[in-house]
């Protein structure tokens, strides 16, 4: 548990309070309110301070309302731009019966144990703190009520709220401000009533993105922001290649060089060292330089004269679900071409057995006729628009780190082992990210800057270059897959197999869609090691599945004369029906009311749509389905996204513009690493290290129109910032065939200067 936090009044970059101290003043302070709430264990009200427990198991939600009515409500989670900050907060506003005017939002301290997980990722921030959020709302309303109650002389079930008002049917009536005070005494009701979707008025009505103006007047929000008094910068010289390790170095010339503090090699893991799963790093010795300020630093790091060596096999000890394992490391340069040979070698071995439905090898030796089609896609980077950065000072007894993290919780103990500190002397202060999708899961910078600081005993912020950061690792992995549909002689599906791998691991989904739908059913998968680092990527391996699956449907639907949606209409219905097999990951009713819902919006089939080249595709992953219809037309000889309507089953929709959005980014993002997405490497060497030959989607790219739709029911929200991404490539290879008369499986789908992904 983490005793420090943030000081929520501080400018950022201030030390902070103890969160304990904090709480008590400012829920004493001025007779205000303070809430926190657990509905594992017991809790008391911020009045009562002294008594407050050790152990929580989730919190829902931290909640001060001032005796002016003004309502802070803390947002658990780090926000990376999909606007948790604003969607969290109204789930808690809801339940409470507030006026949203009234409401100040304010990032939470790390404390896992009190704020729950705090983790943004796998779509989960709504999906896991809908019903916590909710309850914490419903809770501080109902001690208001009772405070006025009390106050009034009249029973609590005579007072209704709405607006941050109380209100008797006397005619007396108080305003939250008034009643907090006297409600911050009152235990936490053990059970609160929940509202129905229908009287919801704060959620799924839009609102305006709370710390939308902090953004655009340039705010200090962000980890690069972050500074204190008398902090140093550090840049780290890794190895140029994979499978390299440095063998010494010369830094006399950059020692010289102006503001320069120190220059020295260290290690980030000791020999030995067991990675948790999320320990992931490129490379373990690395070379740092230390200043005054950024430019000063990069310019000494141009003088460092190094010389490194072949790193050989590694043997790494992984600590994962399974338990402790053994893990080695090859130590080969590696090389695109090669890695994409290897891979059609590998394709063509057996394989490791996923899922067997029915008997898929005498259906495939009967059919009357087999399409077999095979996908690839290579290496991709994050690229967060701000680059890694994170800031360390540590101390003898207690260190502070500070940036853009998305899994703080997962750090904590791997710094607490890195640094020989006791995790309640670590104190973790989450900035806004300038990007995440995967990326910040990881917490090699996070322990590269606190090594860095420890060894200086001074406070230092670690940057990385765009450079640094594109040649550093934690990619998209490569992948390729092999699909084959078995069809009868009156062009039935009678078989389907999939056989998928990648490297470093495959990108097999076994137990989804059209598992379930064909009677005989295959999936396999095998992994080739590799030095390349990888890690998370907004929707993984789903991002490569959706868009081999899904271009491989309509080429089955072509080879059966059906239309393409319809072909997956009757494989969900058959799924829904009469399912094959029991572990079906996907609702096969929701699936195909994303497809009815598209199918009817985008006027799919209709007879003023038929010169239009057009792409579908639809998916579900982290909960969600979602489907898309790309309108293609040629545009100074390049094929061109002019429109694209998308259509989404998440549940309930917390915040409709912030989700339209969100499916809107999604959209444009798949369009560019459909197009143009591609890390590609030569002797281990990344080819791409900068925007100037990494091509990225361009403003004048863009989609004219996305016009966006969801399914509208009361299903308690299953995702969003995910499941919108995958089905896009799948979509824009399928409106290529019919905008180009040729089917392509090799991404990026365009050619991209150095890079040769292309291959038609």
């Amino acid at each position: 548990m983490n005793n420090k936090n943030i000081d929520l009044k501080a400018p950022i970059g201030g030390l902070g309070a103890s969160r304990r101290s904090f709480l008590k003043s400012s829920a004493l302070a001025g007779g205000g309110m303070l809430l926190s709430f657990s509905w594992f264990a017991k809790a008391q009200a911020a009045q009562n301070m002294p008594a407050l427990p050790e152990q929580w198991a989730e919190l829902n939600g931290y909640l001060k309302i001032t005796p002016d009515n003004v309502i802070k409500i803390l947002c658990p989670n780090p926000e990376f731009g999909q606007n948790v900050m604003t969607s969290l907060p109204m789930m808690v506003a809801e339940e409470l019966d507030a006026d949203w005017k009234n409401v100040v939002v304010e990032m939470g301290p790390h404390d896992n144990v009190k704020l729950g997980p705090q983790f943004t990722g796998g779509s989960n921030s709504v999906k896991m703190y809908w019903k916590p959020l909710r309850n914490a709302g419903a809770s501080a309303r109902q001690m208001l009520i009772e405070a006025a109650a009390q106050t009034w002389g009249v029973s609590a079930s005579e007072i209704t709220t709405k607006a941050g008002v109380l209100s008797h049917s006397s005619g007396k009536s108080a305003k939250y401000g008034e009643m907090a005070s006297k409600a911050a005494t009152a235990a936490v009701p053990k059970e609160v009533k929940l509202k129905a979707p229908k009287d919801f008025s704060i959620v799924s009505h839009s609102k305006k993105n709370a710390e939308g103006l902090k953004v655009v007047t340039g705010q200090p929000l962000f980890g690069m922001d972050y500074k204190v008094d008398g902090m140093l910068i550090a840049m780290i010289q890794h190895p140029p290649a994979f499978g390299m390790k440095l063998k010494s170095f010369d830094a006399a010339a950059a020692k010289k060089m102006p503001g320069i503090k120190d220059v020295f090699s260290f290690k980030l893991y000791d020999d030995g060292f067991e990675q948790s799963g999320f320990d992931t790093r490129t490379f373990n010795e690395m070379i740092v330089v230390v200043g005054k300020t950024t430019w000063e630093v990069m310019n000494a790091r141009k003088k460092l004269i190094v010389q490194w060596e072949p790193a050989g096999d590694l043997k790494e000890t992984m600590m994962g679900r399974a338990g402790k394992k053994e893990v080695t490391v090859p130590g080969r340069l590696e090389t695109t071409s090669s890695q994409f040979e290897l891979m059609a070698e590998y394709a063509k071995k057996p394989a490791q057995q996923l899922r067997k439905d029915g008997d898929p090898e005498a259906a495939f030796k009967n059919a009357a006729q087999v399409i077999e089609r095979t996908y690839n896609a290579p290496f991709l980077a994050h690229n967060c628009m701000e680059p890694m950065n994170f800031f360390a000072h540590v101390q003898d007894d207690k260190a502070l780190v500070a940036g853009p993290l998305q899994a703080p919780s997962w750090v904590e103990p791997t710094l607490a082992k890195i640094l020989n500190l006791p995790a309640d002397k670590i104190e973790i202060q989450m900035t806004r990210m300038g990007g995440g999708f995967g990326r910040r899961a990881y917490g090699s910078y996070v322990y590269e800057a606190a090594r860095i600081s420890q060894k200086l005993k001074a406070p230092v912020k670690l940057i990385y270059t765009r450079e640094d950061d594109m040649s550093y690792g934690i990619y998209r992995p490569m992948y390729t897959a092999t699909y084959r549909a078995a069809l009868d002689a009156d062009k039935n599906l009678i078989g389907f197999h999939v056989k998928g791998g990648g490297i470093p691991e495959n990108p097999v989904h076994a137990n989804r869609f059209p598992a379930g739908a064909v009677d005989n059913y295959l999936a396999e998968g095998w992994e080739i090691p590799s030095n390349v680092t990888i890690g998370a990527f907004r929707a993984p391996r789903s991002n490569f599945n959706a868009a081999a699956e899904q271009s491989f449907l309509d080429e089955v639907a072509e080879a059966m004369g059906k239309d393409p949606i319809q072909l997956r209409l009757d494989l969900l219905k058959r799924a829904k029906e009469n399912p094959v097999g029991k572990n079906n990951d996907y609702d096969a009713g929701r699936y195909a009311g994303v497809l009815e819902l598209l199918r009817d919006k985008s006027g799919w089939g209709k007879p003023e749509n038929a010169g239009k080249k057009r792409g579908v595709a639809a998916y579900f992953c982290h909960n969600s389905y979602a489907g898309h219809v790309v309108d293609m037309v040629m545009r100074d000889g390049q094929p061109y996204v002019e429109r694209v309507t998308s259509a989404v089953d998440c549940g309930v929709v917390v915040n409709p513009d912030a989700a339209k959005n969100m499916v809107e980014g999604a959209v444009v993002d798949g369009i560019g690493n459909a197009f143009y997405g591609a890390l590609t490497h030569k002797d281990g060497v990344a080819e791409q290290r900068n925007f100037h030959n990494y091509r990225m989607i361009r403003h004048n790219e863009a989609p004219q129109k996305i016009e966006v739709h969801f399914v509208q029911n009361e299903i308690d929200p299953t995702g969003l910032g995910e499941p919108p991404f995958p089905p896009v490539f799948g979509a824009v290879a399928n409106a290529l065939f019919k905008t180009t008369g040729k089917r392509y499986y090799n991404q990026p789908f365009m050619k991209n200067g150095a890079n040769e992904g292309q291959k038609l």
